[in-house]
C-alpha cells in the first residue's frame, strides 16, 4: 500500500482474548478439563452436554484463578469492601451453533468477575497502557472440524463447558505491532498469575482482533470487523495489518465496511468473511436462573493475593536494577519458569545476575530443544546455578566447563553438589601457581620465536603462547592466571 495513503488513516484495535483456566475439571461439572489426549466426545456428561433437567454447579477453583488474573490486571477489589464485596452474576447468552449443546452459553454480561484493569508493557522505548473493559467467566463451546474434501463437519464436545475467562480490551491500540505486544504481555500475565497454562498450540489462549480505520483527526470510530480464533502472536499482527489495508482500500473506493466476523487464512495471509457480526441485543441476555449471584469477598481476594507470585513488571524492575541488556531480559521474561529461577539465583547472589541470564537464554534453550526436558524437570535448581556461577567467578571453572557442568545437571535426580560433580568429571581449572609457573616456563622455552615476537611488540604472539599453555594443561589451566604468569616471565626475561 502507498505509504501516503496509509498515513491518511488511523487504525483502532481492540482484542478479546479467551483464556482457558487451569482447573482440573470443567466450569459446571466434574468432567476432566484437559482434553489434549482424550478421544473425541469422551470427557462429557449430561451437564456439559446440556441434557434437560441437569443443573450446573460452579467450579470454585475457576473463581479463584479468575481472581488471580484479575489482580494481575490491576483490579482493586478492596474498593468494593464497603458494599460487602464485588457483586457478580451469571447470564445466559443465546445463540445456536452445532458445537454449543444447550443452545445458549452461561457467561457474565453486566456484572463480571473482573470489572476493569489494564495491561502495561514496554513498547518502542516507553510503556504502553491498554485498558481492560472487563473480563468475565464463561463456559466454552465444543469444537468443529471440517475434513478436507468432505461435505460434513465433525463435532467434538470434550471442550464444551471448559472454564474460560474472556478478557475484553479497550480499543486503545493503534498499530498491529502494539496489538502483538499486548497479546504477548497478556500471555505473560496468564502464566505468571497461575491462571492458565496459556499453551497457544492447544488453544488455551485464543485472540479475537477487532479492527476499524478512520481518517486522521476523526473522533468517531469506523465500522469494525472481528477476526476470530487466532492462536499466535504473528497471526494477531498479520491479520490486523491485512484488515487495515483492506478497509482503507474499501473506504477510498467509497464502499461501506460490513460489521462482520472474519476468519484468518494463514497460508494466504488474508482474512475472509464468515458471518455478519451480532450486536449484544441479538444474544437476548438474561440472568442465569440455575446459578445464584456470586459475591467476591475480601477473604476470597486475600486468598488470591496469597497465591499470586511475581509478575512481569516485578521482574523487569529487578532486571533493570541489575543492568541487564533489555532485549535479553525480555526474552527471559517471556519464559516464566526460567525468569523465576533467575530471580531465585539473584536472591542468593546478586553477582550472578548476568551469568544466570546468559545461560538461561542461551545454552539452556539449546538443551531444552535437544534433550526434550523442561527446566523444572531437571536438576538445575537455583542453588546449582548460583554455585556454578560462583565457581566461574572464583576461577575454579572456565566458561566452557561451566556449560559442560550445567549440561550434566540438565537431567533428573542428579544429587551431587556442583563442586563434587566438577571434580569427579575433571572439569576444575588448575590454579596452583607453582605448577602453572612451571608449565609457562616450558611453553616459553618451547616457543622461542613466539616469545621473541611478543617481546618485539607482537600482541598476537601472546595469544598463541596462552593457547599453547592451555593445551599443555589439557584446557584445565586457569586462563587468567596463565596470562598473568606468562606476562610476568616474558617481561622479566626481556629486562
Amino acid at each position: 500500500m502507498n505509504p501516503d495513503l496509509r498515513a491518511k488513516y488511523e487504525a483502532v484495535i481492540g482484542i478479546e482474548c479467551h483464556v482457558q483456566l487451569a482447573t482440573k475439571s470443567k466450569l459446571f461439572c466434574s468432567c476432566d478439563n484437559d482434553s489434549r489426549t482424550a478421544e473425541p466426545n469422551t470427557n462429557v456428561c449430561p451437564v456439559c452436554l446440556g441434557h434437560p433437567g441437569t443443573l450446573p454447579v460452579l467450579n470454585k477453583r475457576a473463581v479463584e484463578l479468575a481472581l488471580q488474573l484479575g489482580l494481575a490486571l490491576g483490579v482493586d477489589y478492596n474498593k468494593y469492601a464497603k458494599t460487602g464485596g464485588l457483586h457478580t452474576k451469571f447470564d445466559r447468552k443465546n445463540y445456536f451453533y452445532p458445537d454449543l449443546p444447550k443452545g445458549y452459553q452461561i457467561t457474565q454480561f453486566d456484572e463480571p468477575i473482573v470489572p476493569g484493569g489494564a495491561v502495561e508493557f514496554p513498547f518502542e522505548g516507553g510503556i504502553k497502557r491498554v485498558g481492560i473493559t472487563r473480563a468475565h467467566l464463561e463456559g466454552d463451546a465444543g469444537k468443529l472440524t471440517h475434513p478436507d474434501g468432505k461435505d460434513y463437519s465433525l463435532v467434538d464436545l470434550n471442550r464444551a463447558e471448559t472454564p474460560l475467562l474472556e478478557i475484553v480490551s479497550e480499543p486503545d491500540m493503534r498499530s498491529p505491532a502494539e496489538a502483538k505486544a499486548y497479546a504477548q504481555e497478556l500471555h505473560n500475565l496468564a502464566r505468571y498469575s497461575g491462571a492458565s497454562d496459556a499453551n497457544l498450540y492447544y488453544g488455551n489462549m485464543r485472540f479475537d482482533v477487532n479492527v476499524s480505520v478512520r481518517p486522521i483527526g476523526q473522533a468517531e470510530f469506523g465500522t469494525r470487523t472481528e477476526t476470530k480464533n487466532l492462536n499466535s502472536f504473528k497471526a494477531v499482527e498479520k491479520s490486523a495489518e491485512y484488515e487495515i489495508r483492506r478497509q482503507i482500500v474499501l473506504v477510498e473506493h467509497g464502499d461501506k465496511i460490513k460489521q462482520e466476523t472474519r476468519g484468518w487464512n494463514e497460508a494466504k495471509g488474508q482474512t475472509y468473511s464468515m458471518r455478519s457480526k451480532e450486536d449484544a441485543d441479538e444474544y437476548r441476555y438474561f440472568p442465569e436462573p440455575d446459578l445464584p449471584p456470586l459475591v467476591i469477598t475480601s477473604e476470597m481476594v486475600a486468598q488470591a493475593k496469597a497465591e499470586l507470585g511475581l509478575l512481569p513488571t516485578d521482574l523487569r524492575t529487578e532486571m533493570a536494577a541489575a543492568k541487564l541488556p533489555f532485549n535479553e531480559a525480555e526474552v527471559l521474561v517471556s519464559d516464566p519458569d526460567a525468569a523465576l529461577l533467575w530471580h531465585e539465583v539473584v536472591t542468593q547472589d546478586p553477582a550472578q545476575a548476568r551469568f544466570a541470564l546468559a545461560w538461561l537464554v542461551g545454552d539452556r534453550v539449546r538443551l531444552t530443544q535437544s534433550i526434550g526436558l523442561d527446566l523444572l524437570n531437571t536438576s538445575v535448581t537455583p542453588t546449582v546455578l548460583t554455585q556454578v556461577g560462583q565457581m566461574v567467578s572464583d576461577g575454579q571453572l572456565s566458561s566452557t566447563n561451566a556449560k559442560a557442568l550445567l549440561e550434566y545437571f540438565y537431567q533428573p535426580d542428579q544429587r551431587e553438589t556442583p563442586a563434587a560433580a566438577a571434580k569427579k568429571r575433571g572439569l576444575l581449572q588448575e590454579s596452583d601457581e607453582g605448577e602453572l609457573a612451571s608449565v609457562v616456563a616450558q611453553v616459553i622455552a618451547a616457543n622461542s620465536q613466539a616469545s621473541a615476537d611478543y617481546r618485539a611488540g607482537n600482541q598476537r604472539a601472546f595469544g598463541a603462547l596462552v593457547g599453547a599453555a592451555m593445551k599443555a594443561t589439557q584446557g584445565k589451566g586457569n586462563p587468567a592466571l596463565i596470562s598473568k604468569l606468562l606476562k610476568t616471565q616474558l617481561d622479566r626475561d626481556a629486562v
